[in-house]
Parts: C-alpha cells; sequence; structure tokens
C-alpha cells in the first residue's frame, strides 16, 4: 500500500474550518465495529482489508467525541515502525473539509509509537509518487530512500520525528497487538 495524504497544517490541535475552534486530539487502536462497512461511508480504503491484518490501526478523535476524524496502520518491523496506510475521514477532505490538521496528527501518532518502542522515533512508509515524495519532505521532513522494493521509500529520522512529536498535543493509547 501506498500513502496518499495531504498534510495540510502542523497544528498540535485540530483546527475547525468553520470557525477556527481548536479541539483537543486523542488516540486508540480501532477495534472491530470501527473500521467495518467504512468504504460504504466514503472511506477510500477498506480498513479490514485482510492486508491490514495483524497491523495496528489506530484511530484519532476529538476528544470526547466518537467520531474517528482519521486512521492509521502501522506495523512493527526489524526495529522501526512502518506506516502501511493513513486516511483522513470523508468529512476531512476536498475543498469543504471540516478540520485542518489530520494528516499530520497521524503521522504524530505513528512517531510516538517509535519513540515509545525505543526505536527514536524512526518511521518509514511508501509514497504514492513523487508529488507526494516533495510533500513529505516540506511538510514532514521525511527522506526519500529508494529501494529496489519501492521507489518512492520514505522515512523520518529522530532529528525531524523530535520536532514532530513537540508539536503535537495528541494524547492516547499506544498498545499494541
Amino acid at each position: 500500500m501506498k500513502i496518499d495524504i495531504m498534510i495540510d497544517k502542523l497544528t498540535p490541535c485540530l483546527i475547525e474550518i468553520s470557525s477556527g475552534k481548536v479541539h483537543q486530539t486523542v488516540f486508540s487502536l480501532t477495534k472491530k465495529d470501527d473500521i467495518t462497512g467504512l468504504t460504504e461511508k466514503g472511506w477510500l480504503f477498506d480498513w479490514s482489508d485482510d492486508d491490514l491484518r495483524g497491523t495496528n490501526i489506530y484511530k484519532l478523535l476529538i476528544d470526547g467525541d466518537n467520531t474517528i476524524q482519521g486512521l492509521i496502520s502501522t506495523e512493527i518491523v526489524r526495529g522501526a515502525v512502518y506506516v502501511h496506510l493513513a486516511e483522513s475521514a470523508p468529512h476531512n477532505k476536498g475543498a469543504h473539509k471540516q478540520f485542518d490538521g489530520v494528516g499530520g496528527h497521524l503521522f504524530a501518532i505513528a512517531v510516538k509509537l517509535s519513540f515509545a518502542l525505543g526505536f527514536s522515533g524512526y518511521i518509514y512508509f511508501e509514497a504514492k509518487n513523487m508529488q507526494l515524495v516533495e510533500h513529505y519532505s516540506k511538510t514532514l521532513g521525511a527522506d526519500r530512500v529508494p529501494t529496489r522494493i519501492h521507489e518512492y521509500r520514505m522515512e523520518v529520522l529522530e532529528e525531524n520525528a523530535c520536532k514532530i512529536i513537540e508539536k503535537y498535543t495528541l494524547e492516547g493509547d499506544l498498545n499494541v497487538k
């Protein structure tokens, strides 16, 4: 799977576009009920797909509200956190989205997990195309690491991971399966 999520703003909280109101965020592992049937609700990816079985799928929420704002799938692979997939909720995409900051928050969850596991914030993922490689380089400080496996592989090293995690106030449960 390739990552295709825009990082609109690096914000400590989610910002409601219509009002400018700031909302504190929390995250936790999803339950099966959280991810079943999301494509029927406008999500692009089938989060219950077998390809994501065995990964840790986290949901981003506004504190006090059970509406999922975004999802990220991670896996611990050889001393690092690999990001399989990240997606903003349908209501957080496009010209009429509800909140700014979802994409950055999702990557912050992965970085936070990496630090908690003793991996110095190191995460890696595959971008969908060269335009997104440039976007992730600018917004996350990610570096391109072309491999035989994937030409758009990217990584976030400790220095930039620290910058990401310092920006966010999100709290949550990092339990892994």
